[in-house]
């Protein structure tokens, strides 16, 4: 599946729910079905900066394709990391840097967190695409 296609199925799964306190009981959900992060990535080198609850995030390439973990200490926030990486793992790190991540204002994200809550989520995505260039510099 495509990060376009992975984000159009986020649109419809959303388009779904009648109002915003239906949709953070989803993205609650997304957070708890992560895969989990192994506990000796969570610490400061792995730590997205820019966030005000923790938040972890691992970065592993297999066979030219990068797949995410991560954690956070904060139920939203989990769900927000969840969803981006749900769009971005097992893709290539070309992919990935050239992601525009149009289901964010598709579905009304950034409108219904609080400013502290944009700001992170922007700072997950910043951390996943710089991993991605990366991962992309160095294999070539």
């Amino acid at each position: 599946m495509t990060i376009a296609e992975t984000e159009q199925e986020i649109v419809e799964e959303f388009e779904i729910f009648q109002d915003w306190m239906e949709k953070y009981e989803h993205i609650i959900g997304i957070g708890n079905s992560i895969p989990e992060i192994d506990k000796r990535f969570k610490d400061e080198a792995h730590e997205i900066k820019g966030c005000q609850s923790k938040v972890w995030l691992h970065a592993e390439v297999k066979d030219g394709r990068i797949y995410f973990t991560a954690d956070s200490d904060a139920i939203i926030t989990k769900g927000l990391i969840g969803l981006v990486i749900r769009v971005f793992t097992g893709h290539t790190p070309e992919e990935i840097v050239n992601a525009n991540l149009d289901f964010i204002d598709k579905i009304g994200l950034h409108e219904h967190l609080s400013p502290t809550r944009s700001n992170g989520l922007n700072a997950m995505i910043k951390q996943i695409k710089m991993d991605a260039l990366a991962h992309k510099l160095i294999n070539n």
